[in-house]
């Protein structure tokens, strides 16, 4: 059956001119029909590089929406519009202003996992992967920077650039789930094993880690590292890219670390998407101009 729903996307992909992007926390059978697999933000730019019409995130909503700042030219589907981000809708655009207000000589940066509202309230935005490079630059120009919605990244950057950060409260709750306690389970069953986990883990896991990466700088590292088993901290999805990037390897993931939105998409809903160019996603325009600015800020400082 998942063969005939495969067929059926590549000839609606054709149809179309559509690219499907694939975020690495999807379910298996979805990164197996990527145009693109990656990270939210490099999906966005690869996409935007394309001629393609019509793109497909397979991912969740602030995703979607930042491959529309990036392509507001294009048509952009995301094939379940519940797919949302509990750490996204942590901080609102106006709680950004509140913020802004309560320290006014102080930058402002946001995570990519924001919404565009948000985005638009900020000077510039930032991913995992570049966010100390981002936040080193705003350092040398303002004496501290608010930073949202991820306190625990905000934690980590801090240490790594000791810059002043006034963090918001948020944090993912996916990530919460790899606990130092699971950690320490991890390294006992794995004596031989690296131990690599994402900044939007807690301070008290990060402390723990070997290696503190992005997504995209987990593949690099598994697949540059002449270690030959390592443990995974962060969203189980990431299991399946690893494993076919560096099948040479041995991989231990923690499975309570699941995030439900990022399991939402089906092959079903894929072809739904491509079928009836919805669920579309849409920004005001007004919104768009100040939150593509953020994005493209960031690129800039990097």
């Amino acid at each position: 059956m998942s063969s005939e729903l495969v067929e059926r996307i590549e000839r609606l992909r054709r149809e179309r001119n559509a690219v499907i992007l694939v975020h690495n926390y999807q379910n298996p059978e979805i990164q197996d029909i990527a145009d693109f697999a990656g990270d939210s933000l490099g999906l966005s730019r690869q996409a935007a590089a394309t001629d393609a019409e019509v793109i497909v995130f397979c991912g969740v909503h602030f995703m979607a929406e930042t491959a529309k700042l990036l392509s507001p030219q294009k048509t952009v589907l995301l094939p379940d519009v519940e797919a949302g981000c509990p750490m996204a809708d942590m901080i609102t655009a106006e709680r950004m202003r509140e913020m802004r207000a309560e320290h006014p000589p102080a930058a402002a940066v946001a995570y990519v996992n924001t919404t565009a509202e948000v985005k638009a309230e900020v000077d510039v935005c930032c991913t995992s992967a570049n966010a100390v490079k981002v936040i080193e630059a705003v350092g040398k120009e303002a004496d501290e920077v608010l930073f949202v919605p991820d306190k625990n990244l905000a934690h980590w950057v801090a240490q790594q650039t000791g810059v002043r950060i006034i963090a918001h409260k948020g944090f993912c709750p996916t990530h919460t789930w790899i606990t130092p306690e699971a950690v320490a389970k991890m390294r006992e069953e794995h004596p031989n094993a690296l131990f690599m986990c994402h900044p939007e883990c807690e301070p008290e896991v990060v402390a723990l880690a070997d290696q503190v990466l992005s997504t995209s700088g987990m593949l690099r590292f598994a697949r540059e590292t002449h270690v030959q088993e390592i443990i995974v901290g962060t969203e189980v999805g990431l299991l399946y890219p690893l494993r076919k990037d560096s099948p040479e390897k041995t991989f231990h993931g923690f499975p309570a670390a699941v995030c439900p939105n990022m399991k939402k998409t089906t092959l079903d809903k894929v072809i739904a998407a491509l079928e009836t160019l919805e669920p579309r996603i849409e920004i005001p325009e007004e919104i768009a101009v100040r939150a593509r600015r953020s994005v493209e800020r960031m690129v800039q400082y990097v």
